[in-house]
């Protein structure tokens, strides 16, 4: 192993440790608008993949960007897809309809 690839698994190593720290002490109340950031920075990761696809000069390179554009894609999507689920757990029900107390047809028997 050489010394670069050495120091990029560490720092891989490192971050998947301190990001899951860092994700495990989230109230559940901040885990919405934390979704959204990571659906944010998910796009930037597709346009990361289509930078790398204007660079790509060869087959290999084509079909790794058009990969990763579309998992990139799938990400963002489903992110927002999952938000948009978790958000509809905090909208209130609809109140129910009142009966007007002086309409004559209020339900009830006339003798």
């Amino acid at each position: 192993m050489t010394t670069n690839l050495l120091a990029d698994i560490s720092i891989f190593v490192l971050s998947l440790l301190v990001g899951f720290e860092v994700i495990s002490k989230v109230p559940s109340t901040l885990h919405t608008p934390l979704m959204s950031a990571a659906n944010s920075i998910h796009g930037i990761v597709f346009v990361g993949a289509m930078l790398t696809a204007a660079q790509a000069h060869d087959t290999v390179g084509y079909v790794l960007a058009f990969d990763a554009a579309t998992f990139a894609a799938m990400n963002v999507v489903g992110g927002y897809r999952v938000t948009g689920r978790m958000l509809k757990m905090f909208r209130r029900a609809p109140a129910p309809a009142r009966r007007d107390p002086e309409d004559a047809s209020g339900g009830t028997v006339a003798p």
